[in-house]
């Protein structure tokens, strides 16, 4: 597993940890890009308007939400640049606990609702 905090320590902070869950800080700079790392499944809130390209084994996904934004993160390995103007700001709560049943297809990117 690629953890994001060690692949990219300047973009994401720990903020809080416990068995169950860990919540994650994330904020970059227009254009910034993240290397290749991988989430368990999360819920994500935009503290800002959030801009990206994000991209996983040659697929490529637009990701465009607003500020307060929260969307379901299925668990996924991807990177990621920053499109928008705006520095993106925000939260993932990553659980630590295993889905019931695996997901059928899980989606590169936050979920549409």
């Amino acid at each position: 597993m690629n953890d994001p905090t060690v692949t990219d320590p300047e973009l994401y902070r720990v903020l809080f940890e416990n068995d169950r869950v860990r919540v994650l800080d994330y904020l970059d700079h227009p254009g910034q890009s993240t290397h290749d790392h991988t989430h368990p499944d999360s819920v994500m809130v935009t503290l800002t308007s959030f801009e990206r390209l994000l991209r996983s084994d040659g697929s490529e996904v637009r990701v465009e939400l607003p500020a307060h934004a929260v969307r379901w993160l299925d668990a996924q390995q991807h990177a990621g640049t920053n499109t928008g103007t705006p520095p993106p700001h925000a939260i993932f709560v990553e659980l630590k606990e295993p889905r019931l049943t695996p997901a059928t297809a899980p989606r590169l990117g936050p979920s549409p609702s």
